[in-house]
C-alpha cells in the first residue's frame, strides 16, 4: 500500500497499537480502520464518521449507499454521521448546512489504545470558519471504542464564558435484509412527532414497521430499540446516554429518488435509529460545562 506523508505520519505516530491501521478510502479521504478478533469498524477523519462495524461471525451491522459521494466537505450517506450543532435544518437560516457542521469538518486525531477493546479518540474545535456558521467557543471529541459491541461517544465542551444551546445526533444507519421484514422494537407508548405528517403529535403502539416514508422524531425517551430482523435473524440493539430522542427514518421509494446520494432502490436495505437530542429536546452547555451523547450498538 502507497501511504501520502499523513498517512505515514499517522500510521508511524500509533504503530504501538497494532489493532489500527490509517489508510487512504473512497475520494481520498483518509480512513483509520480497527480490527480485533471481536469485530472490525473503519472510521473517516472527516466527519469523525464511522463508516463500518462488523463484529466477527455476522453481517455488517451499519449501511452505507452505494451511490454515496466520498468528497472533502461533503456528507456521507450512510454509517453514522455526527450532526452537531443543529439536527436537520437550522433553526433560522435555511442557507446553512443541514444537520451542522461537525459531519463534514476534518477532525484530528487526538489518542488512540489497544488491546481487548481498542478506542479512537478524535477532536474538533471551532475555527474562523465555524464561528461563521456559529458564534461559540467549543471542543468537540468523538470517542469510539470497537470491541463485541460498538460504542460512540460524544463530548461537548464549552469552554467559554456564555451557556450555549444546540441539539445533536449520531445518525446512524443500519443495515437491514429486508425493511418489509424488519420492524423496531421499544417505543411502544412513546409519543412522536410526524414530519412526513407535518410534525402531527401521535403515540407509538407496539413495533415499528416500516411500510412507506417514515421520519419521525420520538421524544422524552431513553430506551434501548432493538431493530428485529426476521430475514437474516438476527436483532441489532441500540443503547444510549445523553439522549433523550430517539429519530426512525426511511426515505421509501418516491424521497430515495430525489436524493442524488440514494439508490432508488436502497430503501429496502435500511432504516435509520438515531440517537439524538433533537425538536424540544435541546441541551443547554454551560460555561466550562460538558454533555456527552453514546451510541452503543451491539447484536444480540
Amino acid at each position: 500500500m502507497t501511504f501520502t506523508p499523513e498517512l505515514q505520519s499517522l500510521n508511524d505516530r500509533f504503530a504501538h497499537v497494532p489493532e489500527l491501521a490509517f489508510r487512504q478510502g473512497p475520494g481520498g479521504l483518509t480512513v483509520a480502520e480497527i480490527a480485533t478478533r471481536h469485530a472490525q469498524a473503519s472510521i473517516a477523519l472527516q466527519g469523525g464518521h464511522v463508516l463500518a462495524f462488523q463484529p466477527s461471525g455476522q453481517r455488517p451491522v451499519l449501511w452505507v449507499s452505494r451511490q454515496s459521494q466520498y468528497a472533502a466537505g461533503t456528507p456521507i450517506r450512510g454509517g453514522i454521521p455526527v450532526c452537531w450543532p443543529w439536527f436537520g435544518p437550522h433553526p433560522i437560516d435555511t442557507g446553512k448546512p443541514a444537520h451542522g457542521f461537525a459531519r463534514t469538518s476534518s477532525w484530528s486525531v487526538l489518542d488512540a489504545a489497544g488491546g481487548d477493546t481498542p478506542r479512537l479518540r478524535l477532536g474538533l474545535t471551532d475555527t474562523e470558519a465555524t464561528r461563521s456558521l456559529w458564534p461559540h467557543a467549543f471542543q468537540l471529541e468523538l470517542t469510539v471504542s470497537v470491541g463485541a459491541q460498538l460504542e460512540v461517544e460524544l463530548t461537548i465542551r464549552n469552554p467559554g464564558s456564555e451557556a450555549f444551546t444546540c441539539t445533536d445526533a449520531l445518525h446512524s444507519y443500519f443495515a437491514v435484509s429486508d425493511i418489509a421484514t424488519s420492524s423496531i422494537d421499544g417505543l411502544h407508548g412513546c409519543v412522536y412527532l410526524d414530519k412526513v405528517a407535518g410534525y402531527e403529535r401521535r403515540e407509538q403502539s407496539g413495533p415499528i414497521a416500516v411500510t412507506g416514508e417514515t421520519d419521525r422524531i420520538y421524544v422524552d425517551t431513553i430506551t434501548d430499540c432493538v431493530i428485529e430482523d426476521a430475514g437474516w435473524k438476527r436483532a441489532v440493539r441500540v443503547a444510549k446516554r445523553g439522549s433523550r430522542t430517539t429519530v426512525v427514518w426511511n426515505p421509501w421509494t418516491d424521497r430515495a429518488r430525489q436524493l442524488a446520494d440514494f439508490g432508488d432502490d436502497e430503501y429496502h436495505e435500511m432504516v435509520c435509529v438515531e440517537t439524538a437530542n433533537a425538536g424540544d429536546d435541546r441541551i443547554t452547555v454551560q460555561p466550562l460545562g460538558t454533555h456527552r451523547l453514546a451510541a452503543i450498538l451491539s447484536v444480540d
